[in-house]
Parts: structure tokens; sequence; C-alpha cells
């Protein structure tokens, strides 16, 4: 029985694992995303969210994706957090050369978009290569399938991205 398997059934152990396996790569995806500050308190809440949704996962997909997607969102939500924090907390007259992170999270959602009108196995290897920083060989390896296979879905799913965004 798989990993996604034995955690879609609520086995606790199957939880300790994936956090085991996963938060490594789940944390360095959100320490590109989100202040140094923030990382465990995102980690956490994904591997929460991961439990409370574990109905949700279907097993016949692979966990890894489904894992950092509910990291980007997360991670998005807390952009979004400190951001709307950030704006109350500073007074107007210091409110001048306050970064704005409204663009960056319009283009994590844009990005997400795209994403999402992708072809499952398109989104699968994108998402592995850049949100779990997997090479293309390791990214092949996981999934069983030829490298050539992994650089072709790769590519279009990079190409059809560029045409949706």
């Amino acid at each position: 029985m798989t990993l996604g398997q034995r955690l879609g059934q609520g086995d606790e152990t199957a939880l300790e694992e994936c956090y085991a396996v996963l938060g490594p790569l789940v944390r360095r995806h959100v320490l590109r995303v989100v202040p140094g500050h923030a990382v465990d308190d995102v980690v956490q809440l994904v591997f929460l969210e991961v439990w409370r949704s574990r109905r949700r996962f279907d097993p016949a997909r692979a966990l890894e994706p489904w894992v950092l997607a509910i990291a980007r969102k997360r991670a998005i939500d807390q952009l979004r957090a400190e951001s709307r924090h950030s704006r109350r907390a500073v007074p107007l007259d210091d409110a001048v050369g306050v970064p704005d992170a409204t663009p960056a999270v319009d283009t994590a959602c844009d990005v997400r978009k795209a994403l999402d009108g992708l072809p499952a196995p398109q989104r699968q290897a994108i998402m592995l290569a850049h949100y779990g920083q997997l090479t293309q060989r390791e990214i092949a390896d996981l999934l069983a399938v030829p490298l050539g296979t992994v650089k072709a879905r790769t590519a279009r799913g990079l190409h059809r991205m560029r045409d949706l965004l």
C-alpha cells in the first residue's frame, strides 16, 4: 500500500512518514516564497491541511504534487496575511517606500491558474521541477517514465503556460 493510500485511510503513521519524506521538500518550497520567520508556521499549516483534507487526495495520482500545491496555497495565504498586516501597521507618512506584495501575489495567482489549465502530466512535471526542485532525471525516476517523456512534458507545459500567461 502506498503512502498516499495509507494517508487517505487515516493512518497517522502515514502522516508522520509523509512529514519525514516530504517535509524538507515542502520547507524548501515555502522558504522560496515566504520570509524565513514564517516558514515553520507555514510548513505546520501545510501538514495540518494534508491531514484534514486527506480524503480528497486521489491515490491514483502522485502525493508530492498534491502536497506541494497545498504548500503553495498556504504560502500565498501567508504572503497575503503579512501584506494586510504590514498595510495596517505602517503609518501613512511611512508608507512611501514600503514594497507592495500585491503584484507578487497576483503573479502567483496567475501562475496557479495557468498551471491548473495544463494537462495533469505536464502540470505534474513542472510542479516537481519548479516547486519540488527535482532534476528531470529525478522526476523520470520518481514517475517511472522515460527521461525524454519528462523533457517533452516540461517543454510543452512551459510553452502552453507562456500562451496562457
